[in-house]
């Protein structure tokens, strides 16, 4: 696989820049990212890219290099500043893949947004109440507790090494946005489920068979709300999907975009 090397741009909105990478020539595919890997161009991206994908991967609001966009303190407000995004890219209807938080922020933009959406892929997404299958809360986890719940198979340790400051500023930048947008209701929109059935785009939901961090029933809830969604299940895989098993997600995705190109989309 060839490698892909991205751009990076700054766009200027409204309320202030947003932070995105963008790699490889095709169809559109905007990727919302998971509640880590903001400013990350990451294998699974490289693939979507080499397969003839123009991946266009920007951080949230308050997330990697974008700004705060103070105004934004919901999921709802960020419906609307993707709107505002799709509409400065000059994109129409592109393929929209989220993960995570981001698969939350994809379904909710989908939702109220029918028709900005080409194609819709939902990788473990977040966002429905499920209380019989409740989401394991990050925030109370030690630094040893995370790996273990996100990966099927932790990765190595790495040797102890004096602490990167920037790294460190980073992640509590991120995590701050994050609590931002997910405290309370805690990672969910109670009213998300019994709206799903408004989303008209070909959708795909993927998910790990070994998801600790969201149970896999959310996923299934997902492809049973929305009309006609695909369901698929990578095996012996964490929630942190696309960082452990690359290959095997870029894959599916690209199998579904394939199939449900953007030229067969209605105006």
């Amino acid at each position: 696989m060839a490698d892909v090397v991205p751009a990076e741009e700054f766009l200027e909105l409204a309320g202030g820049r947003v932070h995105l990478l963008r790699g490889g020539t095709g169809e559109p595919v905007l990727f919302l990212h998971a509640a880590g890997g903001a400013g990350e161009w990451l294998p699974f991206h490289g693939r979507l890219a080499a397969a003839g994908f123009a991946v266009i991967a920007p951080d949230h609001p308050g997330f990697g290099k974008s700004d705060e966009f103070p105004d934004a303190d919901g999921v709802d407000d960020l419906v609307f500043h993707y709107l505002d995004v799709l509409d400065a890219l000059g994109l129409d209807r592109p393929h929209v893949v989220g993960a995570s938080f981001g698969g939350w922020i994809a379904a909710e933009l989908a939702v109220h947004a029918p028709h900005r959406i080409g194609s819709l892929t939902l990788l473990s997404a977040a966002g429905l109440r499920l209380p019989e299958h409740p989401v394991t809360d990050l925030f109370l986890l030690s630094p040893a507790k995370v790996a273990a719940t996100l990966f099927h198979t932790p990765p190595p340790a790495a040797p102890p090494s004096p602490p990167d400051l920037d790294a460190v500023i980073a992640a509590y930048r991120d995590a701050t946005a994050l609590a931002r947008f997910c405290w309370a209701p805690f990672m969910s929109d109670p009213k998300l489920e019994r709206r799903l059935g408004r989303v008209t785009a070909p959708t795909l939901v993927v998910a790990p068979s070994d998801d600790r961090l969201i149970p896999v029933a959310h996923a299934r809830r997902y492809a049973a709300g929305i009309p006609g969604a695909a369901y698929a299940e990578v095996p012996d895989c964490g929630h942190a999907m696309y960082f452990e098993r690359p290959a095997e997600f870029a894959a599916a995705v690209t199998r579904f975009l394939a199939a449900h190109p953007l030229s067969g989309v209605s105006r």
